[in-house]
């Protein structure tokens, strides 16, 4: 099909006066041709309402017919990005950004400090390890070595007890599915132990003797699309094969669950297990591993909670929980009988949200208050021995180390501020800087401010905005408005290379916490969940008529982005609100809301959703939002780039192609819609830093360019003061 796009020519781009907003008289018309996307006769009755998917072909990754539709498309997209005049630029600052060294807090194990490093633009972090804090450091493993392009990435590594073995696993082309390699860590020898086919996992070392891992059956037909729902909690003896691993849990009809996870105590007497049908809420297990022949001892027989064991001291057992404490508790009780009717409050719930660490003997407590952290440090009697003192206003990590430990490590971020390493003395309560990177970007010249603004139903909501100091609130400031809304998940203040560079261009950074996050406890979460999701749409359309109320931005100049159930706000707010933005960016999206659950884990995310099948409501509200089923004939929906990896196999690419194929049939307007489709690339985890730079020139180019500048506003008349 044929649609006219307004597209200024390259000759008058280049000849353009520096940093030029819109200049409607400059565009000229040329023609943007989309590939035919052909349309079959699939309908779905859903509680007596007939559903067309005209584009149900393109669920089938494995065909011929969508792999040249992935090859036209990309052809399409790529020759548009191509054509904008400063999408190189984009790629030279940031990859200029990019090339500095990243450090990760180091980690004790055996004899060995280890640390990943990132000497710049390697494509995957460095493995590192040194005797002692002032030792050579030598690599102990490259993932860059793993594949020649970068694309096979290192996703977990776990030592044994003593620190003499190692087990990692490693992703390739951004799958899910995992391998497992086993390696002797004083000679980096392969063991003859790999395991394969494994996805969903952790890495639990039960002494020197062997670990836990969790995976399913692989799958008839597709592994990147078929459906995945029994997840089975796996032993691994060293030296034996991988057939005769024992089926921990989780192997009959009685212990089906989509997610088992297993965790080994730091004094491995005990064996931990989750069971959950869903991303909220999971029963927990407890094994006795001192005994020879351990029972499964339940802890909690319900998934109405999100309960896990923290830490022990011999038989007692440290929990957190939010039973009965939406923004979560720690509880004890003694491990011979563990049920809730036994637990007593040890951290009582507070107004904030917990989420604690262990490190020498102590249970440090970091609460979010209103996104921002907070650390309590408490002793093993629960008694507050300090609140820890940050080095600023942002967001903390890590606070985790053995009980022998005198020192942990912890890094400290927030939106303008890249991370920095701090050493932290456990019994003394000082903080020291460890380590700070040396990057070409320069805080002070950039503010954040967090604002509260009201939803549509009067909650209140906060936001933090970051930007130039003295931007001018005239309205003209392009504006990327990133939300998430889901799962429990909190975006809290962390620095990204690639803002960075959208700040350098005069760019507003605005991030609101919406309901269907974890900001504010399981209440929140919840608020934005199954017949409640629109209120999450309502607070990101409040957040940008506050933006725009406010002069930060206007339509003109505001795009609004997010990824994965982030995608599905993007789609869901510009079918719901085609007219607030000028530009929209979902990536990785959730976009089919009545078939979601039929690819791989996808049942998995009902606790947030509900699906088409539950009840008539249930169907009736998910097809009044789903964003394949809510593009309309004759409606000018704003530039569009939707950005996927044909390896997804979390949020399959289907969702994201169907999408991109109703709005390129039924735009009404002159504004691109396109989509780009990387390859061997999954839903993010592991990606190459060239493809990530890669794709943030293309992402800002589109975004700018169709923002109707001729040059990066980089330089512009906004001063910083």
């Amino acid at each position: 099909m044929n649609k006219k796009l307004k597209i200024l020519p390259v000759l008058t781009l280049l000849a353009a006066p520096f940093c030029s907003a819109q200049n409607p008289e400059q565009n000229t018309e040329i023609t943007l041709n989309y590939p035919e996307t052909k349309k079959v006769d699939t309908v779905t009755n859903y509680f007596g309402t007939e559903v067309k998917d005209p584009y149900r072909w393109l669920e089938d990754d494995r065909s011929t017919e969508t792999e040249e539709w992935v090859k036209a498309q990309n052809k399409i997209t790529f020759g548009y990005l191509e054509k904008i005049p400063f999408r190189k630029d984009l790629k030279k600052r940031l990859s200029e950004l990019w090339n500095y060294e990243k450090i990760s807090a180091p980690k004790k194990e055996g004899d060995y400090i280890y640390f990943s490093k990132n000497d710049g633009l390697q494509d995957q972090y460095v493995v590192y390890r040194k005797k002692s804090e002032d030792g050579e450091a030598e690599v102990f493993l490259d993932p860059n070595k793993f594949s020649e392009d970068g694309t096979t990435s290192l996703s977990g590594l776990s030592f044994s007890d003593n620190g003499k073995l190692a087990a990692y696993s490693i992703s390739e082309g951004g799958s899910d599915w995992r391998k497992i390699i086993v390696m002797d860590a004083e000679t980096k020898e392969i063991k003859g132990d790999t395991i394969r086919d494994v996805k969903f996992s952790g890495i639990s070392w039960k002494g020197n003797e062997g670990f836990f891992y969790s995976s399913y059956e692989k799958p008839e037909g597709s592994e990147l699309s078929a459906k995945t729902d029994q997840h089975r909690l796996f032993y691994h003896k060293l030296g034996t094969k991988q057939s005769e691993d024992s089926i921990v849990y989780g192997g009959s009809e009685a212990q089906k669950h989509r997610y088992v996870f297993g965790s080994v105590s730091e004094d491995n007497r005990y064996l931990f297990i989750t069971a959950r049908n869903s991303t909220a809420g999971g029963k927990l297990f407890m094994m006795d591993l001192s005994k020879e022949d351990p029972e499964l001892v339940t802890i909690l027989d319900n998934e109405k909670t999100e309960t896990s064991v923290i830490d022990n001291e011999g038989s007692k057992l440290f929990i957190l929980t939010d039973k009965d404490a939406p923004n979560r508790r720690i509880v004890t009780v003694d491990a011979s009988n563990p049920a809730p009717e036994n637990w007593e409050d040890f951290i009582p719930e507070t107004e904030n949200v917990l989420t604690p660490s262990t490190a020498g003997g102590y249970i440090f407590a970091e609460y979010m208050v209103d996104a921002i952290s907070q650390v309590k440090q408490y002793d093993k009697e629960g008694n507050l021995v300090r609140e820890v003192e940050l080095p600023g206003v942002g967001s903390v990590s890590s606070f985790g180390a053995k009980k022998d430990e005198e020192v942990t490590y912890y890094s400290f971020t927030n939106y303008k501020t890249p991370g920095s390493i701090y050493k932290f003395d456990i019994e003394e309560g000082t903080s020291k800087l460890y380590n700070k990177p040396n990057i070409d970007f320069d805080p002070e010249d950039y503010e954040t401010t967090q604002v509260f603004y009201n939803s549509k139903d009067g909650t209140k909501v906060p936001m933090i905005i970051t930007h130039k100091k003295g931007l001018e609130l005239d309205g003209n400031n392009p504006t990327i408005l990133y939300g998430y809304g889901g799962f429990n998940i909190s975006l809290t203040p962390s620095f990204s290379i690639a803002n960075a560079v959208w700040l350098e261009q005069g760019g507003v950074y605005a991030v609101p916490n919406l309901r269907g996050g974890g900001e504010y406890g399981k209440e929140w979460h919840d608020a934005g969940t199954k017949l409640q999701k629109q209120n999450v749409f309502d607070d990101f359309i409040a957040a940008a008529e506050y933006l725009i109320g406010n002069k930060y931005t206007s339509k003109d100049y505001l795009a609004i982005r997010g990824g994965s159930n982030g995608g599905l706000l993007v789609g869901a707010t510009m079918t719901q609100r085609p007219d607030l933005m000028k530009v929209a960016l979902p990536a990785v999206g959730v976009m089919d809301m009545l078939r979601y659950h039929t690819f791989t884990a996808g049942a998995g995310w009902a606790y947030d959703y509900g699906t088409a099948e539950d009840s008539k409501e249930m169907f009736e509200y998910l097809y009044g939002y789903s964003p394949v089923h809510n593009v309309e004939k004759g409606v000018k929906y704003p530039a569009t780039l939707v950005t996927t990896g044909d390896h997804d196999d979390r949020v399959v690419p289907a969702h994201s192609f169907k999408f991109a194929a109703e709005l390129q049939d039924k735009q009404a307007g002159n504004e691109p819609v396109l989509i780009r489709i990387e390859t061997k690339a999954g839903h993010g985890a592991g990606k190459p830093t060239n493809m990530i730079i890669e794709e943030y020139a293309d992402i800002f180019g589109f975004t700018l360019y169709n923002m109707g500048y001729s040059e990066l506003p980089s330089g512009s008349d906004q001063e910083v003061n």
